[in-house]
Order: structure tokens, then sequence, then C-alpha cells
């Protein structure tokens, strides 16, 4: 495997494990409050390695929560719009004609629709929880993912081995799930590293208006938030989730691009 690959996602692993140990180990809980270290910076004193908050909590823990939050939630959505956008995407390229084109149509339809302030109005309008950021951001990412994988699906259908099971009488639905779907997994496992990011920038929008995760759970995206108010006595406060959220993407966003170059090398893609 690509030595790029393995870096990144040895990179990626290793903050998602650090994520996950460090308020394990660590003395201090996420919610608890210290009034008598209000706005701490980064020290060793009493484990304190990002500082605390304005309301004395350990901004360690509190950001290592923040990355498990915003991770789950965008690898969440992102298999919602895998699921959605593969199904959709290739039974519109298998049909073809008039089927095709009226559910790419569909499709087109919903391009249009402003869609952030869409999922605004459901944040706002109904309770705001894990569930409805999961399905808000997963209706968002689907609709690339089911037009990428609609012309794969175009091309694959004229090839010879798809036409030979058509005519030894294979069912449509047999041929998507064994001989169609498999070939379309490089495509699929590259876009799903570029959606992931595409779905933390949209929880953590989301999170900086304060319709995302609340209180007394956290995100990156709401870490920074609450940075920006205290950015000029408390620069910790927004450098530190502001760095990990920007290097996340970053991961993220080059894996995608070295995964592409591998599939393609490969002739996958």
């Amino acid at each position: 495997m690509n030595r790029s690959i393995k870096v990144t996602g040895g990179l990626l692993l290793g903050i998602i494990a650090v994520a996950l140990a460090g308020p394990l180990v660590s003395p201090h809980d996420y919610d608890q409050t210290n009034f008598d270290a209000l706005l701490q910076p980064p020290t060793l004193e009493g484990l304190q390695l990002f500082g605390t908050d304005d309301l004395g909590r350990d901004l360690f823990v509190r950001s290592m929560l923040g990355v498990q939050v915003t991770i789950l939630v965008a690898v969440v959505a992102s298999i919602v719009s895998l699921v959605i956008g593969v199904a959709y995407g290739a039974i519109a390229g298998y049909a073809g004609g008039r089927v095709d084109a009226l559910m790419m149509r569909f499709v087109d339809t919903l391009y249009a629709l402003p869609f952030i302030f869409f999922v605004i109005l459901l944040m706002v309008a109904f309770e705001r929880n894990f569930l409805l950021i999961f399905v808000a951001i997963g209706a968002i990412n689907w609709l690339d993912m089911a037009r990428i994988v609609r012309g794969q699906t175009l091309s694959l259908r004229e090839r010879e081995f798809v036409a030979a099971a058509r005519l030894i009488g294979v069912s449509p639905a047999r041929i998507l799930l064994r001989h169609i779907a498999p070939n379309l997994v490089g495509v699929v496992i590259v876009y799903v590293t570029l959606t992931i990011p595409q779905a933390i920038l949209v929880e953590s929008f989301l999170s900086f208006l304060g319709l995302g995760i609340q209180e007394p759970q956290t995100s990156l995206g709401t870490l920074v938030d609450a940075g920006v108010n205290q950015m000029e006595g408390a620069s910790w406060m927004l450098l530190i989730p502001a760095t990990l959220l920007a290097a996340i993407l970053l991961l993220f966003n080059f894996l995608g691009d070295v995964l592409r170059d591998h599939f393609d090398a490969r002739g996958e893609l």
C-alpha cells in the first residue's frame, strides 16, 4: 500500500486513539468546574495540559471529547449519505432511460434548495440531538454521492460481464449487488474520505452558530465558538480546538487525495 496512505491513516488513528484514551486517564471530567482555576493557561501542574476554560473546566478533556463527537457525527453522517447515495445512484444508472432522467431531475431539484438553511430550520424547529444532526448532514451529502455512483454505473452497465449476466437471466438486483457494486468500491472509498471533511465543516458550522452539540456535551465547533469569545485574554481556548479541527480536516482531505491517486494508478477509477 502507498506509504502516504499508511502515514496519513496512522496519524488519523493516532488522533482518534488519544481522543478516546485521554479522557480515561485524565483526573478531570469534561463537565467538572473549578472556579478557583478560571482561564488557567496550559500547565503540567494538575495535568492541565491545555489549560482551562471560562468555567474552570479542563480543556484537554473537553477537546478530546470534542474530537470524539465531531468525528462520530461526521462518520455516521457520511455513512447515511453513502447508503442513500450509492443505492439511489446505482439504481438510476442501471435503469437508464426515462427512469434515470426522472431520478436525476429530482436530484437537480434538490440541488437548487438552500440545504444549509433547511438544516438550520430543522435544528431550530425540532429538539437538537445527535440523531437529527446525523440525518440533516447526511441529507446534504448524498446528492454528490448519487451523481458520482450513477456516472460509474452507466459505464459499468455496458461492460461485457454485465451484458453476459443479463443474457443468462440474472436479475437486475443481483447484477447490482454481485457485479456492479464491487466495482464501485474504489470510487466510493475515495469519495467517503472526502465527504467526512465536508460533514465535519457542516457540524462545526452548526455548533459555532449554537445550533449543533449542546452543553455540557461539546464538539470542536462548540469549542471554537467559546474560544472566539475569549481570544484576547485566553488565546489557547481558540488556538487548541481550531488547530485540532484544521489538522483533522487536512488529514482527511490528504487521505482522500492519496487514495484517489492509488486507485487511479490501479485503474479502478
